[in-house]
């Protein structure tokens, strides 16, 4: 084409090369479009049916690309009025191929997206297309599924106030619109429903994010998290504490010194059920009293003042069991700490439980295929390409770009520089051109507000907080003799509008009252003005005594500008100062960077432990008989014990089978069903055969008692409530040893390997906690009348004090409590639990019972 003479001017050869590829197919688009003009509105929205059959038959979406974007070319002539230019069928194209679109300020990416979102809903396994804020979503659904629709497609809208059933509508819909934040939460609330009718989310296809470097770069830095207030729980620390002073040792409960274990036996479990007012203790809906219960045992038999900690003004301080030094700023995971306080009666602080947590990187990192839009990406292209695997392409503008970027101007004071910027506006003003004043925070509009009203300068004031409002009032800062002060995110996504007349005035006038660390934040900004050919300029108003200035050496140039005895008022344009401000915002980018990636190689470590509990969680949801999941669960807690009291390196003679099968009674399996006598003479296979035979004859005679329907339903109840309880409090520990784990780097080592290493360590016993957990309840519980079981979201219980279900159960003798058993643990540097893998644990048996064989 005719432009890409003028295109080869501005763009660099690799951009270029990119730009031509896909010229080419942009030719052929346009060859196709006299058919599609031809076409009855009938024959055009058949195409979707017929493009859908061919893929069925084995054609893909990139063969199919050239005729679908000719057919949305024409459909949005003919029902937004709008056709696409050739340049927006390149941005499509760049969008289709996984990559990032970067396009200026006004040429219509709101339109582009409508391209690849068509095409690739055309699979049927769903679009996101996500904004930055709720406003944008419901605009572009209006809008444009008006484009979708006409051809057959079906469009949602997520937003925050819908309730499941209407979020999964949208979600069933071949195109759904919806912000960043609304996406992630739904994704971390499907991973913690009890059942899959529950879930809204399809498998995540195809998500295409607007203003991409503000979701993908600037908000990547906060996790989305869900948490609760444990509110109710603080009183139930209390509570327990009251009621475990009440028990007595041998009668109520039994202890094991050496582990560090403390048990409730049967005439415990019955006090607790007559002091607490429940059936069963051992309902899967009262694991969080088993837990509080349990942990308040623990903190009044196990943990000793002065000993495993202090009571230092008011607040329990942990006592290191290694060089006794307190340990101030550091608590007790897995409520121990409330239990403690409660125990001593100071404050019990309240739990802040994290139900579900995970970074923006790593939730979109999760979709097929990712791509973006911006107007400002190029300058963060190696973060992109680092973290999403995408690289960015700049996509010609349709009209050149006429717009008058001035030199900076640099003044000596701040006072110097607001007075040249506020007469700028004045001029603007009584000129009649409108200006867009951007600022880099909402203490800077404000005190430009304040000196334009003593003028009384009429203007608007724009600082990111209503975002619908922001929209309406930037679509009028293009008119004649408007004034309007942003901080420099505000009003993103819409553009400006100019008015009549103002094009012959020099168009749009942007002022710039300071930069940005960021240079694509500033060229943002810029961006307001000269859209699409239109006439635009835009000033940036620097000082010596602005953040950026100060941190990189602007002491040097002040005292220049004494030498050369330079007054507030007069600016210094070099072209030296304004490189040195470019360097100087390259510099922080880059730090940004290694800030983000540094927290995105920790996060990575957590996130492969999340997929591998939500892959396991859906399992568990998706299949109709996880029967021999659970059986598996149960065989895994068999083999644990094995290892500790039948090790394969000892003797059979020397092993404690006399400890094992007292555990085993005290846990998962009745008297009458194992003795000593049953694994005497055997070897460790055979001790494991006669464990696997015992489960299978319990499980089996524990279904035909409550039906295999009734066992399915359970089953599944238990070992979700079990997986979510464990995964919430290793997320706790996780983040405790995140923030001690900096320590490391004095005993030097690498923090970021300790926290691999510990984090593995803490995974794994996790999981054994886990299939622990899974075993003594399916082996105890006991449906009393075979009834339907509530379903209750999962969501709904953790923030309502994690009660689950309503199971009408017994147990078959007596059990320990169990949601959260006492374990050994050792303290790092940086003071935080560290819990034992199973291995260590054995060894440590096993030494101990050497050490008892020799005396």
């Amino acid at each position: 084409m005719a432009q890409l003479g003028f295109f080869k001017k501005i763009f660099g050869d690799s951009n270029e090369r990119d730009i031509k590829k896909y010229m080419k197919r942009v030719e052929e688009v346009n060859r196709l479009e006299p058919n599609m003009q031809a076409l009855s509105d009938v024959e055009l929205r058949g195409k979707t049916e017929e493009f859908r059959q061919r893929l069925a038959q084995g054609e893909d979406l990139d063969q199919l690309m050239v005729e679908a974007y000719a057919v949305v070319r024409e459909a949005s002539r003919r029902v937004l009025g709008m056709r696409h230019f050739d340049v927006q069928i390149l941005g499509g194209m760049v969008l289709h191929d996984g990559r990032i679109a970067e396009m200026k300020t006004g040429e219509g990416k709101t339109l582009v997206a409508t391209l690849p979102s068509y095409l690739n809903a055309l699979s049927g396994k769903g679009v996101h297309v996500v904004t930055v804020n709720d406003y944008l979503a419901e605009r572009d659904a209006t809008q444009m599924g008006q484009l979708h629709q006409f051809l057959g497609l079906t469009v949602g809208l997520n937003k925050r106030e819908l309730n499941p059933e209407q979020k999964r509508e949208a979600y069933a819909a071949d195109i759904t619109y919806g912000t960043n934040n609304e996406f992630g939460f739904d994704y971390l609330r499907d991973n913690m429903v009890l059942y899959k009718e529950q879930m809204v989310q399809r498998p995540l296809n195809f998500a295409l994010v607007d203003e991409v470097d503000s979701i993908l770069i600037d908000e990547a830095r906060t996790p989305l998290i869900i948490s609760g207030q444990a509110q109710s729980s603080t009183d139930l620390y209390m509570k327990a504490a009251q009621f475990v002073r009440r028990l007595r040792e041998e009668e109520d409960y039994t202890v094991d010194i050496k582990t560090k274990n403390v048990m409730l036996n049967e005439g415990g479990v019955k006090k607790a059920e007559a002091a607490f007012n429940v059936d069963n203790l051992y309902d899967p809906s009262q694991m969080l009293l088993n837990h509080h219960i349990t942990q308040a045992l623990k903190a009044q038999v196990i943990m000793k003042r002065d000993i495993d900690y202090v009571i230092e003004e008011g607040e329990v301080v942990i006592v290191d069991e290694f060089t006794g030094r307190l340990m101030y700023g550091r608590r007790y995971s897995d409520g121990l700490h409330q239990a403690i306080e409660a125990k001593e009666g100071v404050k019990v602080q309240n739990e802040s439980m994290t139900l579900a947590t995970i970074t923006f990187q790593n939730y979109f990192r999760m979709y097929q295929k990712l791509a973006g839009m911006t107007g400002t990406a190029r300058t963060e292209e190696e973060e992109f390409r680092t973290i999403y695997g995408m690289d960015v392409v700049e996509i010609p503008t349709n009209m050149p770009m006429i717009r008058d970027d001035r030199p900076d101007l640099i003044f000596k004071t701040l006072n110097g520089k607001y007075r040249n910027v506020i007469e700028d506006i004045k001029d603007c003003y009584h000129r009649g051109q409108p200006v867009l004043v951007g600022t880099i925070s909402i203490e800077n509009s404000e005190l430009l507000s304040a000196a334009l009203k003593k003028l009384k300068i009429p203007h608007n004031v724009l600082n990111a907080k209503y975002h619908k409002e922001e929209a309406e009032i930037i679509t009028q800062a293009g008119q004649k003799g408007t004034v309007t002060i942003a901080t420099n995110m505000a009003g993103r996504g819409t553009d400006i509008v100019l008015g009549e007349g103002v094009q012959e005035l020099g168009g749009l006038h942007i002022i710039g009252t300071e930069r940005h660390e960021s240079r694509r934040i500033d060229n943002q900004l810029r961006g307001r003005a000269g859209r699409q050919g239109d006439p635009g300029s835009s000033q940036f108003y620097l000082s010596l005594e602005d953040d950026l200035m100060r941190r990189f050496g602007a002491e040097n140039i002040m005292g220049m500008m004494d030498k050369l005895g330079m007054d507030e008022d007069t600016p210094i344009e070099s072209k030296m100062i304004t490189k040195a401000i470019e360097n100087a915002q390259k510099r922080v980018e880059g730090n940004n960077f290694d800030m983000r990636r540094y927290v995105l190689q920790y996060d990575d470590v957590m996130n492969q432990q999340r997929e591998i509990i939500y892959s396991q969680r859906r399992e568990v949801l998706e299949k109709e008989n996880i029967r021999d999941i659970v059986f598996g669960m149960m065989m895994s807690h068999i083999d644990g014990l094995i290892e500790v009291y039948c090790p394969a390196e000892e003797l059979p003679e020397d092993w404690d089978l006399t400890k094992l099968v007292d555990h085993c009674h005290k846990t998962f399996i009745r008297s009458d069903a194992l003795t000593v006598e049953d694994l005497k003479g055997k070897e460790q296979d055979e001790v494991r055969e006669t464990f696997q035979q015992i489960l299978e004859t319990i499980y089996n005679q524990k279904e035909n008692e409550i039906g295999a329907e009734t066992m399915r339903e359970l089953e599944k109840i238990i070992v979700l409530r079990a997986v979510d309880s464990k995964w919430m409090d290793h997320i706790d520990a996780m983040d405790q040893l995140r923030q001690g784990i900096g320590l490391q780097a004095y005993a030097q080592k690498n923090p970021l390997q300790e926290y691999q290493f510990q984090g593995f360590a803490m995974f794994e016993e996790m999981v054994a906690r886990i299939q622990e957990e899974v075993t003594n309840f399916v082996m105890r519980v006991q449906v009393q009348a075979n009834e339907h079981l509530e379903r209750q979201s999962t969501v709904q219980s953790q923030t309502e004090g994690r009660q689950g279900p309503r199971l009408k159960v017994s147990l078959d003798g007596p059990v320990p409590a169990t949601a959260n058993p006492p374990r050994n643990v050792q303290t790092n540097q940086g003071g935080q639990e560290v819990i034992k893998n199973r291995k260590q644990r054995r060894l440590e048996e096993q030494a101990r019972r050497r050490t008892e064989r020799k005396g």
